[in-house]
């Protein structure tokens, strides 16, 4: 029909005209991947400079400091309400001595108070933070940093360190930084302050040969004890008779605090001034603007009814195959929000290939970003035409939706429109567990992987254990581990998951799972219950401690298979032989054969045999002893496996076990049974439909 046009653009533009005159959010983003040497991209500079590369210089010359800082203040805490601001915050930099032994001084990222300038026309161990004469106590110019420190003044710890300074560079907490500044390599930093428990962690890489090292930081302050209302945040540099050249590749930032306009006035003259001029301004653009807008409105609303109603029918016949899933409770579920399409597409610039995090069988994982929320997420896109995605999507939403637990991945939403099925989770930007433990230039020191498989087991009893039902989750691995900006672990994907009653045992489904992971009895069976999950539990903490994959054709014969290696390691009493080489050495020894012992414990062949989550968490925190197993790998005898087991065995030993893993587990096929290509191609022989 003639009459239905597109008016969009114009309902566009009146709809911009009145957005445009409502005061912003004091909530922060931003993200520069470079910088423009123009001086034209918001950052402010004090004897620092971006060059022709496009990134942040400090003069390589002696005795100077400089600064870079973002061109507005960031509303730290509001006065009239308390409240404070979650920040995180990202960049990449390098400090390059060019090979030089000798080199100073460093330089910190800071928060100070609003419109905070160098103190100092001179470099030194102050970093420009604070007057050259007031380096341990600066209450008259306070700030917070988080420094980079390459140079040993009287009051550091020895070598090159990482701290968190409040008022004094005298650190309230380092950590020795396995740093290259010979090498000048590139680094990493991730900030995050909770406003919940006043923690300021930091995330930093080092080197060791050659693989990165994640390393970790933290210290808790109420920040609003130190710092006005509003701060001026960035980055110092400074460099002494020794110096080096300190380069900032890129920055990302974001804060969360929004002041409500109807909150009590804040007794600062100028933030009442900035709530009246806001307020005037949107009421006279309303009043300008108002009736066309309204006539557009009305018109636009009656010429899109047609395509609305078209648009209506279409989704009703397209999403016909979710009735059968999805009921009443599912569309008004509390907790996550129903997304629409457009919502989501706009997020991740529709769905462009540069925002895919990972692709499988069961569909594609985006990045995307929520202006309204100010906050990254990430969006699972279904495969189209997969009946079993279908029920897959259903069962996550209303299984997730109904868990709150710190160690499992929060679903934030759902949109089952234009014929598309979509899951919106909360955005971890470490990935999954499986990418830091294999990947040959990333390295996680043991610190963080006894706090992951930690946290695993924590995640793993709330579903088992403490929540009204428990949760079987049939698909626990490495690569369903995700990893937040802190490397908490949080366990992802429920896609594969099934409620069961506390009272009941096993249940008896289509075999679902990963080969490697998967428990005998459940490929023998078909049987899934948290035995199973236990089972899967004890082969990631195997991985955490040694970094090899459950089963590896290409390994010495002898060790192709983890779990019968690491026993007979066990049995010989040299189960120290399996740790992880990259380590090299670096672990505490009765935390990492603790963790192996509870590993074997829990993937004992025998489902009988194998712990509770709660008792190998006893275990894991030397609250309780170690168990005593067999000297010799048990083999279970309850159940002969069938013949195409066998099958399967003799065509893993030759084929290949690269995963097609990718974070927020899109890697589980129409099969659900993945782990390498040769054990995918032969599932149909495992299949008991």
């Amino acid at each position: 029909m003639a009459i239905c046009i597109d008016n969009r653009p114009l309902l566009f533009c009146f709809f911009m005209i009145v957005v445009s005159l409502i005061p912003l959010s004091s909530a922060l983003y931003f993200n520069y991947s470079s910088f423009s040497p123009q001086y034209d991209d918001g950052i402010a500079y004090e004897r620092a400079y971006p060059d022709s590369n496009r990134v942040i210089q400090l003069p390589d010359s002696p005795e100077t400091a400089g600064r870079a800082t973002y061109n507005k203040s960031m509303l730290l805490w509001d006065k009239a309400t308390g409240n404070l601001t979650d920040f995180t915050t990202h960049f990449s930099f390098a400090i390059d001595s060019d090979k030089r032994l000798y080199f100073g001084d460093g330089m910190a990222f800071f928060l100070a108070p609003e419109g905070s300038k160098v103190p100092t026309n001179k470099g030194g161990g102050s970093f420009g933070l604070t007057s050259d004469d007031q380096p341990l106590n600066s209450t008259s110019n306070p700030f917070v940093a988080v420094e980079f420190d390459i140079f040993k003044n009287d009051w550091d710890p020895p070598g090159v360190h990482v701290g968190i300074d409040i008022n004094s560079m005298k650190s309230v907490n380092n950590e020795t930084w396995l740093s290259d500044i010979p090498g000048g390599r590139r680094n990493e930093a991730w900030i995050n302050y909770d406003s919940r428990t006043h923690n300021l962690s930091v995330v930093f890489t080092g080197f060791r040969n050659n693989s990165t090292v994640m390393q970790y930081l933290d210290y808790q302050v109420d920040l609003r004890l130190y710092l006005t209302e509003r701060v001026t945040f960035g980055f110092s540099m400074a460099t002494g008779s020794a110096y080096a050249k300190y380069s900032i590749y890129s920055w990302e930032f974001r804060s969360t605090l929004e002041v409500d306009d109807n909150s009590p006035p804040s007794s600062s003259p100028e933030s009442n001034r900035r709530r009246r001029r806001n307020k005037t301004t949107l009421a006279v653009g309303l009043s300008l603007g108002g009736g066309v807008l309204v006539g557009a409105l009305l018109l636009g609303v009656w010429i899109s009814g047609f395509g609305r109603k078209r648009n209506d029918e279409e989704d009703e016949e397209n999403n016909h195959g979710l009735n059968e899933y999805i009921d009443d409770d599912f569309e008004r579920g509390a907790g996550p929000k129903k997304f629409s399409y457009n919502e989501l597409s706009r997020a991740t610039n529709d769905f462009n290939d540069e925002q895919k995090l990972g692709q499988g069988g069961f569909g594609g994982v985006y990045k995307g970003f929520l202006r309204e929320t100010n906050s990254y997420i990430a969006v699972k896109k279904v495969s189209k035409g997969s009946k079993q995605g279908i029920k897959e999507y259903a069962s996550e939403v209303k299984i997730i939706s109904r868990l709150r637990h710190r160690n499992l991945v929060q679903l934030l939403g759902w949109c089952h429109e234009k014929n598309q099925l979509l899951l919106v989770y909360e955005f971890l930007p470490n990935g999954s567990l499986d990418s830091h433990l294999f990947k040959e230039n990333s390295l996680l020191t043991w610190e963080f992987r006894h706090k992951i498989a930690q946290d695993l087991a924590s995640g793993l009893l709330y579903l088992q254990e403490e929540w009204e039902q428990c949760v079987v989750h049939r698909d626990i691995k490495s690569s369903n581990i995700m990893l937040d900006s802190n490397f908490n672990a949080k366990i992802g994907d429920f896609g594969l998951a099934r409620l069961v009653e506390h009272a009941k045992g096993s249940q008896t489904t289509v075999l679902a799972g990963t080969m490697g992971y998967m428990a005998p009895e459940c490929a023998t069976t078909g049987k899934a219950s948290k035995e199973s999950d236990i089972y899967s539990f004890g082969i990631v903490a195997l991985e955490i401690a040694c970094g090899r994959k459950p089963i590896n054709p290409r390994a010495d014969e002898g060790q192709v298979y983890l779990v019968k290696w690491v026993w007979e390691l066990y049995g010989r009493g040299n189960l120290l032989e399996a740790a992880d080489p990259r380590l090299g050495g670096e672990f505490d020894e009765q935390q990492l054969q603790c963790l192996m012992i509870v590993g074997l414990w829990c993937a004992h062949p025998d489902e009988n045999l194998r712990p509770s989550m709660k008792q190998a968490i006893h275990v894991l925190n030397f609250e309780a002893p170690l168990p005593n197993l067999p000297p010799r790998m048990p083999v279970p005898t309850y159940l002969s496996p069938p013949m195409n087991m066998l099958t399967i065995d003799a065509i893993i030993a030759e084929g290949s076990q690269d995963q097609i893993s990718s974070s927020y587990n899109c890697n589980t096929n129409s099969s659900h049974l993945t782990s390498s290509s040769a054990a995918s191609s032969s599932a149909s022989l495992l299949h008991t439909h």
